[in-house]
């Protein structure tokens, strides 16, 4: 019998929607949706009492009885991660690249071999090391090509720029931030019956109010964020998941930093999973 493809899991429980990613990927590997496949680890960069979510992935975890490794990354050094970050803002980042090298020396130390790492709301910057040595895929909320950051940074910029569409893909991790190849992705509308009425508030409120002062105000309330977040987020599930059952079952290939189909073709800006996401939601 073969042996299982084996997947390591890494997460800064940076809010609820991480441990619902966690979940989907954990059920998969459960149910055989995601094929002869095992979670290695769950390596969460917070311990209890950090945070509220922080609190609510380690809890989860242990009820489902997942191979759970914590480790506090903002109690790692954080004097030196202070020095580093303050030397980076003028344009030295020797001293943070330093803090970075030590923090994963740690985790290396505490993790196991895996065939994959995926990134569910990881929030730390790899070391050139870690990249190297690991073949790890990270979620990121925005299309190929298009806007970086957190999603919250991706949302409010989509409004900015009266955005039509967006999306949410898997790509590479890299040496060099968000910038590795992209593995799938998906795309959906930001327009239509669901948000038309909420784009017409916003028109209405910019008038007398800067989109700054709104995002300060509201944050994530903000009805046409809250939209725009909630079906991201519908989507992000699925597409993890198939993404590593394609990987799994040999559908697309990592050779390097090149992502290849099934015939050895490179596919040059991943593959659309927009069909198949949606039909995974259409059918609950």
């Amino acid at each position: 019998m073969n042996s299982k493809f084996r997947i390591g899991l890494f997460t800064s429980a940076w809010d609820g929607v991480a441990w619902d990613l966690v979940s989907a990927v954990h059920q998969a590997v459960q149910s055989g949706s995601i094929p002869n496949a095992e979670i290695t680890f769950l390596l969460c960069t917070r311990e209890e009492g950090e945070t509220p979510f922080g609190d609510l992935m380690i809890q989860n975890a242990r009820k489902l009885k997942l191979p759970l490794i914590t480790f506090s990354s903002l109690r790692f050094k954080p004097d030196l991660r202070k020095k580093g970050r303050e030397a980076n803002r003028k344009g030295d980042s020797s001293i943070l690249k330093s803090w970075r090298e030590e923090h994963d020396h740690e985790i290396a130390k505490r993790i196991s071999s895996t065939d994959l790492d995926v990134l569910l709301g990881y929030m730390w910057e790899f070391s050139d090391e870690m990249c190297h040595e690991r073949t790890i895929i990270n979620l990121h909320p925005s299309l190929p090509g298009e806007l970086k950051g957190t999603y919250k940074e991706v949302i409010w910029e989509l409004i900015r720029t009266r955005a039509t569409e967006t999306g949410a893909m898997m790509q590479l991790v890299t040496e060099n931030l968000d910038m590795g190849s992209v593995i799938s992705f998906c795309r959906f509308p930001i327009r239509g019956e669901a948000f038309d009425s909420l784009w017409q508030d916003m028109d209405e409120r910019l008038k007398h109010e800067s989109l700054d002062e709104i995002a300060a105000k509201e944050g994530e309330a903000n009805p046409l964020f809250h939209v725009i977040r909630q079906e991201g987020v519908r989507r992000e599930l699925p597409l993890v998941v198939s993404v590593i059952k394609n990987l799994v079952e040999g559908n697309i290939f990592i050779n390097g930093n090149r992502v290849l189909d099934f015939h050895g073709q490179v596919l040059a800006n991943g593959l659309g999973l927009t069909q198949e996401v949606e039909s995974t939601i259409a059918h609950g």
